[in-house]
């Protein structure tokens, strides 16, 4: 008898949960069926390179992002902290080369672009000082090319263009830029630049409804060049896009923000969830599609590693996270790769 009144009073609470769950944030259960999210785990894609760096005591400060070089096996990674170097120079085989610190305060994202002839290193500077809430062009050795935003003053104007924490960027083959800006502060848009940077199209604003943003953290672009563009959820029962695939927005249940990057072949995106210390690998739709996907395999990370952003090298497929908590960058490469796991 004792039994049967537990059990019809775990019943009742159970339907009591749902009841309150659909009046104040509406049905999870037909949210997801509608989205048709799936979680389907497949064999490991991704390990560990424990050979890569071979110079970890560089790491000196916290590593917030990372980017690839891929025509010439080079990897930037920015770091924060007083009195230390903020960019440093390795190569994909983890050799320390070079480091660089003339005009960067505080970055947050970094992303390079370049042809056989030239390459360009991007930054994002979120910093309050004088070459704060602007988005800079570098060569390869450090010297500063351009500067997008007014230097050391936030705002939202766009004539001439200002930022206010700009997040991330990201430039195509054609040499357009994407930037996410508003990363905490007064913006919450995504602006398209043309080589010549000038203002192509400017999306966003502060909310959850279509076309609204809530801080925005990440962006990239599939093949046929269809915006993904991530943000940080601060409400959980609701979310914003735009141009963003549906695959992503159950996950902005689980996670605060999240950055992402496709693999070569365009098959996955690799997606760093930052609250939870995981990197979680999803089936991308179809190209120029907004469409369904699945997590097939996510890598768990110690405790308070706190993966920030990501890059993926386009030619070996390697995977390289910022950890701000773990101060530091790990390699992660293509199950299938030649090289040994432990560095052997």
């Amino acid at each position: 008898m004792a039994r049967a009144w537990v059990c019809l009073a775990g019943a009742v609470f159970f339907l009591s949960c749902l009841v309150l769950h659909s009046r104040f944030c509406g049905s999870l259960v037909s949210r997801t069926l509608s989205l048709h999210v799936s979680w389907r785990m497949e064999d490991p894609l991704f390990r560990l390179d424990l050979s890569w760096p071979k110079n970890s005591e560089y790491f000196t400060g916290a590593t917030f992002c990372v980017a690839v070089d891929s025509l010439n096996g080079l990897v930037y990674v920015a770091q924060r902290g007083d009195h230390i170097p903020k960019v440093l120079v390795f190569s994909e085989d983890g050799y320390f080369l070079r480091a660089w610190n003339y005009t960067v305060d505080t970055p947050h994202g970094m992303f390079v672009s370049g042809t056989p002839y030239e390459q360009s290193v991007w930054i994002t500077d979120v910093g309050s000082g004088p070459y704060g809430h602007t988005v800079k062009k570098y060569n390869s050795l450090g010297d500063l090319v351009q500067v997008l935003g007014t230097p050391g003053k936030k705002g939202t104007g766009l004539n001439p263009l200002q930022f206010d924490n700009p997040a991330e960027l990201y430039v195509d083959d054609t040499g357009e830029i994407y930037i996410v800006d508003g990363d905490g502060g007064l913006n919450n848009r995504l602006v398209k630049l043309s080589q010549d940077f000038m203002i192509l199209w400017l999306r966003g604003e502060n909310g959850t409804g279509p076309a609204k943003f809530n801080i925005p953290h990440s962006v990239t672009l599939d093949s046929v060049g269809r915006v993904k563009t991530v943000f940080m959820c601060l409400e959980l029962c609701g979310y914003g896009w735009v141009g963003m695939s549906r695959c992503m927005c159950p996950l902005l249940f689980l996670l605060l923000f999240f950055p992402l990057r496709f693999t070569p072949d365009g098959k996955y995106l690799i997606v760093a969830q930052l609250n939870l210390s995981r990197l979680s690998v999803l089936v991308a739709p179809p190209s120029g599609s907004i469409g369904d996907c699945s997590v097939v395999s996510t890598i768990q990370l110690a405790d308070q590693v706190l993966p920030h952003l990501l890059e993926v090298d386009r030619k070996t497929g390697a995977v390289y996270v910022a950890e701000i908590g773990a101060k530091q960058i790990q390699k992660y490469i293509p199950w299938h790769s030649g090289i040994p796991a432990f560095g052997a």
